[in-house]
């Protein structure tokens, strides 16, 4: 039965997916000012011809809830190029055009400008059709299929149509197709491909696959839907709600998301990695186009070379920014439907289906008879097991890209460095896992990078308590800080438990990483929660009690040990 309502954008829409609501309806604004800075710097070698540089210029945009003013925007090179243009593009990018005829060994860049960005979280109301009645014809474009949004696949049509059966209200039809990427894609950079199809059979991609899926699967049922590329910045902000404080947070680096079009609204800005109707301002919009392959001014690097030219050109980047001003104040509720996965959007007025979600059945309990008959035989590794190991993020691996037998380009890239600062700060960081056989753990692993200092770790592994760290259980072995490498990049470093004689039923256990002296450690984390629940990465300050703080990100962490083939049980 459908009826008038509150909703929030994301709800469960099928009850043979839920396990579990992660569903979080908000209200509130957050209103910044922001001082913004890139720099950038090419180095070229000897046989390096005309090189040519493009910057898009951040555009002013309003929309419902996502507002972004910029001013006071300057770039400058140095040396000064032989020439410079400005133009504007089918898509109304602004691009800035340095090129040199015969460029010097090392061009510096500076981009800077000033960002009045405003979040506004208030009830939305639209009453759109589906299907759309009619599209402007400078909307059309963003219908059409791409190499990289296969819109006109079979697959990804089938599975659009099945999505939206039924559906009379394009909102209807977005949160859908929205939630169901949103539960199907795991994030992971890089991924093999960045296109809509590979996303759709794999289920894994970064920020580019989960927009070029959302956009195919969107403009497959006649929803224009285009990509967006800009920045995030790590400024975390908190949302309030009755069991604690939420924080969200991105890496700083560059960004992919999409804006979907209503007649009655305009374009609404979404990130289908956990938030629908709205982007935080915490995001820079930069660019706009039909796909990543359109996409591809902003930062691009272009040159010339000849034949006998050795060595390879380099580029390098630092995103810098400071919040002059920054007013948070934000509001959440979890709601008993939505998908299985972290979303988070404003309350929207519309006609919707809802789909109450059920919860999950609790882990078996196993016997005391049943536990001496366990036999510990077969390997077991499990965790959030898939990050960018021994990546250099101030130097990624962007790869140049022939245009011609003596032209290359090279373009931004989306490594972003997402991990937290876990030592120091006066700030205890725990991240759940769930298993759902018994085991004999042998080994904790983090995904860690030294960045200095002194001392020793260790893992507390913790029971659970209503969904938050209790007593200590078991430490493992201590490992001195100078056994890790310092060369950049995260790797895993692994805790022994082997010599505990640790066995752990199945239920929820908690990782803490425990330390002496002054280690500088950052722990890698992954956008959304591809292994565990929305409150499984908690946070406390060390001389609090309760573990009150939740993450919406999940710490990359495995588990290895032996498991059982299987339990016997009498009837």
């Amino acid at each position: 039965m459908k009826r008038i309502l509150l909703l929030i954008v994301f709800f469960i829409l099928f009850a043979t997916i839920s396990s579990w609501a992660e569903n979080y309806t908000v209200q509130g604004n957050m209103v910044s000012q922001i001082r913004f800075e890139i720099q950038k710097n090419v180095t070229t070698v000897p046989g390096v011809q005309k090189t040519i540089l493009s910057f898009v210029v951040p555009p002013t945009f309003q929309s419902p809830t996502f507002n972004q003013d910029i001013k006071d925007f300057d770039i400058t090179f140095t040396p000064r190029p032989t020439n410079k243009d400005r133009s504007t593009d089918d898509r109304g990018n602004q691009i800035i055009t340095a090129t040199w005829e015969e460029p010097p060994r090392s061009i510096d860049v500076r981009l800077a400008f000033n960002a009045a960005n405003t979040t506004k979280l208030k009830t939305l109301e639209t009453g759109a059709p589906f299907p759309l009645a009619a599209v402007p014809d400078e909307v059309k474009y963003y219908l059409k299929p791409t190499e990289q949004v296969q819109s006109e696949n079979a697959q990804i049509i089938n599975k659009a149509r099945e999505l939206t059966q039924g559906v009379t209200t394009e909102f209807d039809a977005v949160q859908r197709t929205v939630s169901w990427v949103v539960d199907h894609v795991r994030y992971v950079t890089p991924p093999k491909r960045y296109d809509a199809l590979y996303t759709f059979e794999s289920g894994k991609g970064n920020c580019q696959n989960f927009s070029h899926l959302s956009a195919a699967l969107l403009r497959a049922v006649g929803i224009p839907a285009r990509i967006v590329n800009g920045i995030t910045l790590n400024k975390p902000f908190n949302i309030s709600r009755q069991s604690g404080v939420l924080t969200v947070k991105m890496g700083q680096g560059r960004h992919s998301w999409i804006e979907v079009w209503f007649p009655d609204l305009g374009w609404i800005p979404l990130d289908a990695q956990q938030t629908s109707m709205f982007v935080a301002n915490r995001f820079i919009r930069v660019e706009v186009g039909i796909d990543n392959n359109e996409t591809i001014k902003d930062g691009r690097l272009r040159w010339t070379q000849t034949r006998s030219t050795t060595g390879k050109l380099k580029s390098y980047e630092v995103i810098g920014a400071d919040f002059d001003t920054d007013s948070v104040k934000v509001n959440g509720n979890r709601e008993l439907y939505g998908p299985k996965n972290l979303l988070i959007s404003p309350l929207v007025k519309a006609e919707f289906k809802k789909v109450k979600y059920t919860p999950p059945p609790p882990p078996p309990v196993i016997s005391d008879e049943e536990k001496k008959k366990l036999r510990f035989t077969i390997p077991f590794i499990f965790g959030n097991l898939e990050f960018p190991e021994n990546i250099d993020f101030a130097f990624p691996p962007t790869p140049t890209v022939a245009m011609g037998e003596k032209s290359f380009e090279k373009t931004r890239d989306f490594y972003v460095e997402t991990a937290e600062y876990v030592t120091t700060k006066l700030i205890q960081y725990a991240q759940v896992f769930v298993l759902a056989k018994p085991i004999k753990l042998q080994k904790l692993g983090l995904a860690l990078h030294k960045f200095g200092g002194d001392g020793q770790l260790w893992i507390d592994l913790y029971k659970d308590n209503k969904g938050k760290p209790g007593d200590i259980l078991s430490a493992s072995e201590m490992i001195d800080l100078q056994q890790l490498s310092l060369r950049p990049g995260y790797r895993w470093v692994d805790f022994d438990f082997s010599r505990r004689n640790v066995i752990l039923m199945p239920g929820s256990y908690w990782i803490g990483l425990g330390y002496t002296g002054s280690p500088i450690l950052n722990w890698f984390y992954t956008y959304g929660k591809p292994v565990g629940p929305v409150d499984g990465t908690r946070y406390k300050g060390v001389y609090e009690e309760d573990w009150s703080g939740a993450l919406s990100y999940e710490f990359n962490y495995r588990v290895v040990g032996l498991t059982v083939r299987t339990i016997a049980r009498s009837e």
